[in-house]
């Protein structure tokens, strides 16, 4: 063969290879059409999918979010509306519920769970001749009180109270003398207590302090024995007028038995008992002071009906109009009257037994005595007989006691 030959038979070989290579790039060309096609459809497939059902998925979510939203918002107003029912408490309301009371001396009357806890108390106002006899004690005390100083003195009452014996005796200011009397009557204990303010003047008064200058008060030290008996000689002008003071409703002394500094010793009560509290303001000019006077409850006792009236004299007072018109009712008044001529006693066999015609026969005599009754209670015998035609008794004698 020749060279010519061999050149055409390359050229050839180069041609073939060069259609087989170009055949294989555009297989190759339209395996990757063919790829992003796929492509294509799968990422149009997976947004049909994320379409229909995440979007569902996602929208149904949403409305259940809103649901919820609404119902926490519901829920919100109805919380909102029960507390607008119910009102927050503020903090003075609070104080009121607890018996709290920042604003007040202490002399205004207890509320709240205080006043639950002293509910057990009983109340003076169940006792109103109490206020009756003390607005009597202040009026006697201004007179008394007028000659004992020489001096122009105004007594008030500021209010009676209910309170346990143990708080009042924690609750006295010190210094103070409490001066413990007795009630001879009545077998039973009270308290007198008067504050420094009142000491003090009682013994500037009494020993010819200046008029118009306050008492001077000197911390630190006990009372001296002139001011003790200054403030004894009070006691015994104040108990006097007490007495005075009940003697219309109950005669009753009171004598002074001693005075004490300690609270603790002069205790006449239990802590838990309850007592009466009356207050007193003693006024001389610029001068002045309180007494607080203790009765506790089993001291009044004895008179503890009397204390029940709502005026003087109630318990015992008379109607005579009223018992005249009665006792003349009472006169013309009709009763019935029971003739009893025998009892006997039987049993329910026997009278059960009992038929039409039956017979029964008595244990009296013509000559007995009949008793006669009235609602069952005997009142008189006699003996009966024939009146007429009618059956009669004849008194003889009334039951003893019953004439």
């Amino acid at each position: 063969m020749s060279d010519e030959d061999e050149v055409i038979d390359d050229e050839a070989v180069a041609a073939e290879w060069e259609a087989q290579m170009l055949a294989e790039a555009g297989g190759e060309e339209d395996e990757a059409v063919d790829d992003e096609a796929v492509a294509a459809e799968w990422e149009a497939q997976m947004a049909a999918e994320a379409g229909g059902e995440g979007g569902g998925d996602d929208d149904a979510m949403a409305e259940e979010w809103a649901a919820m939203a609404d119902g926490d918002a519901d829920d919100d107003d109805d919380d909102m509306g029960s507390t607008q029912s119910t009102r927050v408490l503020d903090q003075d309301e609070i104080d009121s519920l607890l018996g709290f009371d920042s604003d007040g001396d202490g002399e205004e009357e207890t509320s709240g769970i205080k006043a639950i806890i002293n509910s057990a108390l009983v109340s003076y106002e169940r006792l109103p001749m109490l206020e009756i006899v003390f607005d009597r004690l202040v009026r006697l005390m201004s007179t008394s009180l007028r000659n004992f100083t020489s001096d122009n003195v105004e007594v008030s009452l500021d209010n009676i109270t209910s309170i346990r014996f143990g708080d009042y005796l924690n609750s006295i200011p010190l210094p103070a003398i409490l001066s413990v009397f007795r009630a001879v009557e009545w077998d039973n204990f009270g308290l007198i207590v008067v504050d420094s303010a009142m000491i003090y003047s009682i013994v500037d008064v009494l020993l010819g302090g200046r008029r118009g200058t306050a008492a001077m008060r000197v911390e630190g030290r006990p009372y001296t024995t002139i001011e003790r008996n200054l403030v004894e000689r009070l006691v015994t002008v104040v108990l006097a007028d007490m007495g005075a003071a009940f003697e219309p409703l109950s005669p009753v002394s009171f004598n002074y038995d001693r005075l004490e500094t300690n609270p603790r010793f002069a205790t006449v009560a239990r802590p838990a008992n309850a007592a009466i509290l009356i207050k007193l303001r003693v006024d001389m000019e610029d001068r002045g002071g309180r007494l607080e006077i203790m009765l506790p409850y089993a001291t009044l006792e004895p008179i503890r009906e009397l204390l029940l009236q709502q005026f003087m004299g109630e318990k015992f007072g008379r109607d005579t109009i009223w018992e005249t018109h009665l006792a003349t009712e009472l006169w013309s008044t009709e009763v019935a009257i029971e003739a009893v001529l025998d009892e006997q006693t039987m049993s329910l066999t026997d009278v059960m037994n009992f038929r039409k015609g039956d017979t029964l026969m008595l244990n009296s005599a013509p000559e007995d005595q009949i008793e006669l009754r009235c609602g069952g209670i005997p009142l008189m015998t006699g003996k009966m007989g024939r009146v007429g035609n009618s059956i009669s008794i004849r008194v003889d004698n009334g039951i003893e006691g019953r004439n």
